[in-house]
């Protein structure tokens, strides 16, 4: 009896635990989601019981776990000159030395400096060369030379000298006579006489300075471009004292270009016979360029083109320097015709005319009124992709408005920049100027439209001119939005001109639109 009541018991207790069992099961499926498949004891048994598979690795995840490729110095140089923030391409520099067995040289250290020295960033720079004290590779005395260009562009004169004066120290040699003359220039060129003086008397103590010839050129530059030619010849004497140091063909250019500024043609022509005869040196394209200009400037120009056949038959073949030398000379005294003779022989010597050449020439043909002519020359730039600059442009747009051809002009303002041409204020301004001075109120209106529209502003005089002339031509309502345009742009009226536009809205009863203008001109000036 009590072993029937204990079998009984016992399945009691097992259907109860299938109950419940099939319960737990019905409700986790029903609030699981459907597209899961149900589970039976043994196979949920089995399946805790078996150890779970490792998760498949992504190839992400396998590209990450790779081990890291080692950045070489050519890699880190190119990575550091792609880096616009300078902060970032020291980050970069930073970064590399902490890879084993990597070590930085003087490339990549002048690749960082040249960076930093771009971006002013001078605090790092002198961070840069103490560290580079303790550094054992070898430097060069190139990247001194880079960093005291770059502080004489930023007007840092002693920092010029203490670029010089750290070559030693880190390049662990004598600073050469090309960082000589290079810190030399750079003084002088800046009008640094008194420093430059200074450097060159404790660079003969203390580097036992022997002045070569290019030293000297330096101040024989330095005298003739102050027109001091007495000072000049002074050197030159000097010069003649020492093998070493003896006047080349750069000094008599030099001293032959500074008469030739001067007016002194004659004595010119004398030293170049006296380099010619007595030193022997033989002149080149250049240097009688430096005669034909001089010759064109004092209004010479016959003279000037027998120094052109005179080098040709000296074995001395002109180059372009030399014909638009020419060109512009007879330009200047209005003989186009020679100037267009002279750019075609030019072209069947087998020279290419750039755009100065073509500018001359087009210049001319301008002023001449000859704008067609002009104008096929622009198309013959093109078809000899001869790229015309703005200075060609301009040059091209004054001609085109003196002869108040202004659709044209508003055709080439408008379209060019699409065509991947670059255009400055001054070529909106020429246009604008023209059709203010000619009335051409409504043309002038749409070209004001299309200068803001692309960030180019009228002159302050323009502004106000453009603006009374628009309500002398009743167009009031074309004057107040060309006001309102403007005073976005900081303008601000001159009195007169505000004056006659109250005066001229007053009467025609457009009170409102001035009230909102006067506002917001009284908040640009606050």
């Amino acid at each position: 009896m009590r072993m029937m009541k204990a079998v009984k018991w016992k399945c009691f207790v097992m259907n109860s635990v299938r109950l419940s069992f099939h319960k737990q099961c019905y409700f986790s499926s029903s609030t699981s989601s459907s597209s899961l498949p149900w589970i039976s004891p043994l196979q949920f048994v089995k399946a805790k019981s078996r150890k779970a598979d490792p998760p498949e690795m992504s190839h992400a995840s396998m590209e990450s776990q790779r081990k890291p490729k080692f950045i070489s110095h050519e890699t880190a140089i190119n990575l550091i000159k792609r880096e616009k923030d300078p902060q970032r391409a020291l980050e970069i520099f930073n970064r590399v030395s902490e890879q084993k067995g990597f070590s930085h040289n003087s490339a990549t250290y002048g690749s960082i400096l040249h960076k930093l020295a771009q971006s002013k960033k001078f605090k790092a720079i002198d961070s840069l060369l103490r560290q580079m004290i303790y550094e054992t590779c070898r430097f060069h005395e190139g990247i001194f030379l880079n960093l005291m260009k770059h502080f004489s562009k930023f007007s840092l004169h002693d920092r010029v000298l203490e670029m010089f004066n750290a070559i030693q120290p880190i390049v662990r040699e004598k600073p050469s006579l090309k960082a000589i003359s290079t810190c030399l220039n750079l003084l002088i060129e800046s009008n640094q006489v008194d420093l430059a003086r200074d450097f060159l008397l404790n660079s003969k103590k203390s580097l036992r300075l022997r002045p070569n010839t290019c030293i000297f050129n330096i101040l024989v530059k330095h005298h003739c471009s102050n027109r001091d030619l007495e000072s000049a010849f002074e050197v030159v004497k000097e010069m003649k004292k020492s093998q070493a140091s003896y006047p080349n063909l750069i000094t008599y250019s030099t001293l032959m270009g500074g008469l030739c500024e001067s007016g002194r043609l004659k004595e010119a022509v004398e030293l170049f016979e006296e380099m010619v005869g007595k030193d022997q040196i033989l002149p080149d394209a250049l240097t009688y360029n430096v005669l034909i200009n001089g010759f064109c400037r004092e209004g010479k120009v016959d003279q000037a083109r027998k120094i052109k056949e005179f080098m040709k038959n000296n074995g001395c073949s002109p180059n372009l320097f030399n014909y638009t030398a020419l060109m512009n000379g007879l330009c200047k005294e209005g003989r186009w015709q020679e100037a267009k003779e002279l750019f075609v022989e030019m072209k069947s010597s087998g020279l290419k005319p750039d755009t100065v050449g073509y500018t001359t020439l087009i210049n001319c043909l301008c002023r001449e009124g000859r704008i067609d002519e002009a104008m096929a020359l622009l198309k013959e730039m093109k078809e000899y992709e001869c790229q015309a600059d703005v200075v060609t442009l301009n040059v091209l747009l004054g001609g085109l408005c003196r002869e108040a051809r202004f659709e044209v002009a508003l055709q080439m303002l408008e379209k060019l920049p699409f065509e991947g041409v670059y255009l400055n204020k001054a070529s909106y301004r020429i246009v604008l100027n023209a059709l203010c001075q000619k009335d051409e109120m409504e043309k002038a209106t749409n070209l004001l439209g299309l200068m803001l529209e692309r960030g180019f502003f009228p002159h302050h005089a323009t502004s106000n001119d453009l603006l009374i002339r628009l309500c002398k031509a009743g167009m009031v309502d074309d004057a107040v939005t060309a006001m309102s345009g403007l005073v976005e742009t900081g303008f601000k009226p001159e009195l007169h001109c505000w004056e006659f536009l109250i005066e001229l809205n007053c009467k025609e009863r457009k009170l409102i639109p001035m009230f909102e203008l006067l506002d917001e001109l009284v908040i640009k000036r606050m």
